[in-house]
This record gives C-alpha cells, sequence and structure tokens, in this order.
C-alpha cells in the first residue's frame, strides 16, 4: 500500500476525490499518511496519524497517534486519543514534561511524549465516528462500528456494535452476527476502485449484496 505525504490543498466547497489526498488549506498536519481517495477539513489538526483509502475527517477534529481504516467516517469535533497528564506525580501540571516552555530546561522530557506515541488509537474500517465523539488513548473500534454523538469510548469497540454514552456502551449490534461475520469475510474495503465502481449498485441493498459476494 502506498501512502502520500502531502501539504494542505485549497480546495473549493465541492470537490471529486482522487488518487491524491485532498486536505484543506487550514488543516493542520504533522508526521501523517493518507491512503487514496482521503479528505481532512477545515480547522482539523492531526499528528502521528493513519487516514487510509477512503477515509475522511471532518471538520474542527483533533486526532493524534491513531490508525483509522478504509471508508472510516469522522463527523465534525471529534477527539482522538487526548493527552494524559501525569496523575502519579507530585504535579499534574506540563511544565514537569514540557519545562522549555518556561525556561526551566534545555529540552522536553521526550519519554513522556514517546508513551504517548504509543497508546494508539485503532479505527476500523467502515465505521462512523459521530460528531463530538472522544475516543480515549489505546482503544480499538473494530470494523463496522458505530459510535454515537458526544460519546467518550473508554473501552475496545467490537465489530459492526453501535455504542452511545460516556463511558460508551453497547445499544444494539448493526446486524445479526452471522451477516456481521459475513461482511467482515467478503471484506469489501480491500476491493479496487474500479471493482467498487462496477459494483456500486450492489451496497444499496444489504440482501442483494450478501447473495452476490458472501461465501
Amino acid at each position: 500500500m502506498n501512502f502520500t505525504h502531502i501539504a494542505a490543498l485549497n480546495l473549493p466547497a465541492s470537490v471529486q476525490l482522487s488518487e491524491a489526498p485532498a486536505l484543506t488549506t487550514s488543516c493542520m498536519v504533522r508526521d501523517c499518511r493518507y491512503g487514496r481517495y482521503t479528505q481532512v477539513g477545515e480547522q482539523t489538526r492531526m499528528e502521528d496519524c493513519l487516514l487510509d483509502d477512503y477515509a475522511y475527517v471532518q471538520h474542527y477534529c483533533d486526532l493524534m497517534s491513531a490508525d483509522i481504516g478504509k471508508f472510516a467516517n469522522i463527523a465534525n469535533m471529534v477527539r482522538v486519543n487526548p493527552g494524559f497528564h501525569p496523575m502519579e506525580r507530585p504535579s499534574l501540571h506540563h511544565f514537569t514534561y514540557r519545562p522549555t516552555m518556561y525556561g526551566m530546561a534545555e529540552q522536553d522530557e521526550q519519554e513522556f511524549f514517546a508513551w504517548r506515541r504509543r497508546q494508539r488509537v485503532r479505527i476500523g474500517h467502515d465505521t462512523w465516528i459521530g460528531h463530538g465523539v472522544v475516543i480515549m488513548p489505546g482503544v480499538t473500534i473494530g470494523n463496522g462500528a458505530v459510535v454515537g454523538s458526544n460519546s467518550v469510548v473508554t473501552k475496545d469497540v467490537l465489530p459492526y456494535a453501535i455504542v452511545a454514552g460516556a463511558g460508551a456502551k453497547v445499544i444494539r449490534q448493526r446486524f445479526p452476527k452471522a451477516i456481521a461475520q459475513a461482511l467482515e469475510a467478503i471484506a469489501w474495503w480491500d476491493w479496487e476502485h474500479t471493482t467498487l465502481t462496477e459494483r456500486v449498485d450492489d451496497f444499496r441493498d444489504l440482501r442483494v449484496f450478501l447473495s452476490k459476494y458472501a461465501t
């Protein structure tokens, strides 16, 4: 899989996506990789992230150290992998690990930030992360899962589960277990663009889709 490092682009309100990632001029990205047909909205900040093919992140989001699967749908104002303060230390304040800001040292505490990068969030393929969701460090969101708006996710979410609340709890499953397993086995998110184009009409009816592609 080839990923692209790209500078921000000035995009019109409506854009036809392509293999080149589409980033608005106001987004802020650092050390990120982008797959094909990806899009990042206004005022979104991303650092140390992977946004895989066809996934998009809407406006005013903040994502850190996250691997985001194909066809992921991330709504406005989502926060992924927010920073932790060191509660075990005498002080919570970031002067203890960012002392350069206060003229207290010549460099910051690199191991603290390396630890944070290791607490990666993983968001699966064909997921929907609703408006204002917060996903805490180290959480995995399974393929096909849905996270309701304004939820706080502190634990892993199983594939095709619908969760909501703070902390998020399972509301129901998107599909019966057999259908969810069939969709994961099909792994349509790995199909080539030409195949997706040829079969796009089949995605409009679950029964038709399964009858054609489930083994």
